[in-house]
């Protein structure tokens, strides 16, 4: 069982991780500013908001450890 959650954390560790280097890095490598750079953010943003919500952690845990999850997991994704 003690492996099992292990395993979860460290998955959920590194989809983290690299979720946070694709938005951030994508904007930059996209060379977006201004008005273009924010709708990317917004839209990355809810993209990741709807893959945390719909993630194993989030299926196990209801209340407000859920939306700390997902608040931690999107602020994360979008690198902020």
């Amino acid at each position: 069982m003690k492996t099992a959650v292990l395993f979860v954390f460290l998955a959920t560790f590194v989809n983290s991780t690299y979720a946070q280097n694709s938005c951030a890095m994508a904007a930059t490598e996209k060379k977006l500013a201004g008005a273009a750079k924010t709708s990317f953010l917004k839209k990355c943003e809810k993209d990741a908001r709807a893959a945390c919500a719909s993630d194993e952690v989030s299926q196990r845990t209801s209340g407000a450890a859920k939306d700390a999850h997902i608040k931690k997991c999107v602020k994360e994704a979008v690198g902020n």
